[in-house]
């Protein structure tokens, strides 16, 4: 607007040009006219090159974010942080890549408020073909200034689940009703389809690519990254912090993918991640607690611990299933220590596996919100292994009667050389010892065996 009153002013003070050189040359002749004409002239240019531009975001970099996975704290964060690199390098624009079975629900409301706030233009891209935008995905792609999908790829069944197992009636509808009015304001935020969006929450409705371009959900269909890029160029985008208008040519983009500590978080975010996790902070507790001193198992044991800890806060966790697996284990050690004929080693199995596919049970129907059969199964088995052999072996041996030293010889047999009364000497193994009869005197000649050692003085009885 500032540049096209610029323009009229310039053409409302040119009229004035050809009289004002007129009345120079008349009242002051040639040298005055050349002064007023370069004055005017001056004037206009200062004009226009002292006026704000119009706004319109040329030549400066677009951001690329990618998600590959479940929404989590750790892609929240990720995306958090990119948006605010986008808004501090004074980019033109995020574009934001997304491939997502669905998510956290808190995780997907911190995204969308990062979006509906962000000054930077954002972009969501189900990208590549074959990609979706499911449950929390469909949040996030309404909650872009610009939704764009590619060939082959599908959005919808946004139908919220429970985090703590199944729900009652009542709490579902709390539930969905909640979610249902979360997606309609984002939808009326975003001027998209609020009908369609509603169901997708209410009905897990799925669609197309196509259908999603015909329903008014996304606003084209791009095939890559160069054709998105090419659609984008001159659209007019309203942000957070105004109108602008979107120059890609000669822009530079700049990708930026999960740094390192991202990743582990989000790897720890993985429910068979967490759950090996927690079995070896298990196994490292216990060894170190039946091997004092060992110190790295229990060291390994307590991180491990403390790490499937922050992953069981992130995900859905149902405390039926984690008190079998505890009940599982407490079975193994009681198999140990007690001769149960293999009843409490079944009993450990069967508590171990079914509190390990129930740990993160839910009704959804994706896969990241539960423990894989192909990670339970093993990991049962070893367990199973571990405390029954490997820690159970090592408790034997602490209890196996010494061989080596001055223990090694309490049992042994031998003969009284002299009368014990209870002092005198007896013989073992072909050596004299200094002993006392703790039960009665014994006769020389008579058959002993040791019973202790005290110092160098053997404490025994007759055989």
């Amino acid at each position: 607007m500032i540049f096209l009153k610029n323009v009229s002013l310039f053409i409302e003070v040119a009229s004035y040009i050809p009289s004002s050189y007129y009345l120079a040359k008349e009242e002051s002749g040639t040298t005055s006219m050349k002064l007023i004409a370069i004055t005017v002239t001056a004037l206009l240019l200062s004009f226009l090159l002292l006026s704000p531009p119009v706004a319109v975001a040329g030549a400066k970099s677009i951001h690329v974010l990618k998600i590959d996975g479940a929404i989590t704290p750790a892609v929240s964060d990720y995306v958090h942080e990119g948006i605010a690199r986008a808004k501090k390098n004074d980019a033109q624009l995020v574009i934001v890549e997304i491939n997502t079975p669905g998510g956290l629900l808190k995780s997907t409301r911190s995204i969308v408020t990062d979006f509906l706030t962000s000054p930077v233009p954002i972009v969501v891209y189900v990208s590549p073909q074959g990609a979706q935008a499911a449950s929390a995905g469909v949040f996030i792609t309404l909650a872009a200034n610009i939704a764009v999908m590619s060939p082959g790829t599908n959005i919808g069944a946004a139908h919220p689940v429970s985090t703590q197992g199944q729900m009652d009636s009542v709490m579902s509808g709390k539930v969905t009703n909640d979610a249902a009015a979360f997606i309609r304001s984002i939808s009326e935020k975003r001027k998209r389809n609020v009908e369609w969006a509603e169901d997708a929450v209410r009905k897990s409705v799925s669609i197309t690519e196509n259908e999603a371009l015909a329903k008014h959900i996304i606003d084209f269909i791009a095939v890559d990254r160069g054709a998105l890029l090419d659609s984008l160029n001159g659209k007019i985008v309203e942000t957070d912090a105004g109108t602008l208008t979107l120059a890609i040519a000669g822009a530079a983009i700049e990708e930026h993918d999960m740094g390192w500590a991202y990743q582990i978080l989000n790897m720890l975010s993985d429910p068979n991640v967490s759950y090996i996790l927690f079995l070896i902070g298990i196994y490292g507790l216990f060894f170190e607690l039946y091997n004092p001193g060992a110190v790295f198992p229990g060291v390994a044991g307590v991180i491990a611990i403390i790490l499937a800890l922050y992953a069981f806060h992130t995900m859905p966790v149902n405390y039926a299933g984690l008190a079998l697996i505890v009940v599982g284990i407490i079975l193994f050690i009681l198999e140990i220590k007690i001769t149960s004929y293999g009843v409490l080693s079944i009993g450990g199995i069967l508590a171990l596996f079914f509190g390990s596919i129930m740990l993160f049970q839910t009704d959804s129907p994706f896969d990241f919100v539960r423990v894989s059969l192909e990670v339970v199964i093993p990991s049962v088995l070893c367990t199973a292994a571990f405390f029954i052999f490997a820690l159970g072996a090592g408790i034997r041996a602490q209890q196996r009667r010494p061989v080596t030293g001055l223990q090694s010889i309490i049992g042994d047999e031998g003969i009284a050389v002299t009368t014990l009364s209870p002092f005198g000497q007896v013989k073992v193994h072909g050596e004299f010892w200094n002993a006392v009869a703790a039960e009665g005197a014994i006769a020389q000649g008579a058959e002993i065996i040791v019973r202790n050692v005290d110092g160098l003085k053997l404490l025994v009885t007759a055989k």
